[in-house]
């Protein structure tokens, strides 16, 4: 029987808002939301995924959607053990008979705590690993984006998810310095639905607000001034209805959020090594992560940094094939815990 003692590794990609699964030799083959319905009397799944994110705001009462991640890391334990075990047996249903348990490599924000960390190995390995090692989520993504990690050159990352932006300057196969912060896509939607509210006395949903940054969202200076029409909630007389927003005002709406993304870079750059510092002026940061696409937040950092920024080529991808890449260097984590330096999250 030791002909068919082989298992199939993985690469979790464990976001607030998505999360995508790599298998070794094929890619990632598993990309869906980071939320699970769940019924209320019965306390049973009723749908994960794509199918429970087309529920949120229009569940009945007996149904609860939930968002298991929040910030990067674990909100609701069994939940997302559940959701793991939903997503590792979906990328693995064609799998022998004889396959072993996998290894899984699954990322985890660089300013985690070490129990935070080790609520992750848990799930990761109640939801079916044979051993799970953590990664570094920046390390990841610059692995992904294809920066030369293990030279010993200076490579800088920011990794914008959907609860925390990660930036960390990279060199020799380890972040020399990183900063984590909890403020990413979901701050943004966040700051679309309260100005809409505050200045329109109009409710919106999540889905509403993210839609709005993804068809006019805007960082910085407005150079087409673009407009849509949304539906909410008049909350004055409790009717629907609808409104017209411009780009200049979601661009207004986002200048917070992307003002502490800004000076998380900034913050960042200060505590580089000079040597390493002058490697990125050669060769610029690089942006991952579905914030990246945001408009204009490259050109944004890039005036506030006085460096070239690049947008990595597949940006919401990079840290779940960085976490599959680095399956080839599995001794490495497994000598060294964890490739995250200790940095605080704010």
């Amino acid at each position: 029987m030791g002909l068919f003692n082989f298992s199939q590794d993985l690469g979790i990609d464990l976001g607030t808002a998505n999360t995508l699964v790599f298998v070794k030799g094929k890619g990632v083959v598993v990309s869906e939301p980071s939320v699970v319905a769940k019924n209320n009397r019965t306390g049973e799944i009723e749908a994960v995924g794509s199918s429970a994110r087309n529920m949120i705001g229009r569940t009945p009462g007996n149904i609860t959607v939930i968002r298991p991640m929040k910030d990067g890391v674990i909100a609701d334990y069994d939940t997302t053990s559940i959701m793991m075990k939903y997503y590792i047996n979906k990328a693995m249903k064609n799998r022998s008979y004889f396959v072993k348990k996998p290894n899984i490599m699954v990322c985890v924000p660089s300013g985690i705590t070490m129990v935070e960390e080790r609520a992750v190995i848990d799930a990761t390995k109640q939801a079916g690993a044979k051993e799970a090692f953590p990664i570094s989520e920046p390390f990841a993504a610059a692995i992904g984006a294809g920066l030369p990690v293990w030279e010993p050159t200076g490579s800088m990352i920011v990794d914008i998810g959907g609860g925390t932006t990660e930036v960390a300057v990279i060199s020799l196969g380890g972040v020399v310095t990183s900063r984590s912060i909890r403020t990413a896509g979901d701050n943004m939607d966040e700051a679309i639905t309260n100005y809409i509210r505050k200045y329109y006395n109009l409710m919106i949903g999540e889905r509403t607000a993210e839609s709005i940054k993804l068809q006019i969202g805007v960082a910085g200076e407005v150079i087409t001034n673009e407009e849509i029409d949304i539906r909410g909630r008049d909350l004055l007389t409790g009717l629907p209805k609808t409104i017209t927003i411009t780009a200049e005002e979601i661009s207004k709406a986002l200048k917070d959020t992307v003002d502490s993304i800004v000076d998380a870079v900034k913050n960042t750059l200060e505590k580089t090594p000079p040597e390493l510092a002058a490697d990125i002026m050669d060769r610029g940061i690089v942006l991952s992560g579905g914030g990246s696409l945001l408009k204009n937040i490259d050109k944004v950092i890039s005036e506030e940094t006085k460096m070239p920024v690049f947008v990595t080529e597949n940006p919401l991808e990079s840290v779940a094939i960085g976490t599959g890449k680095s399956l080839e260097y599995i001794q490495h984590f497994r000598s060294q815990a964890n490739v995250s330096s200790r940095s605080t999250m704010e």
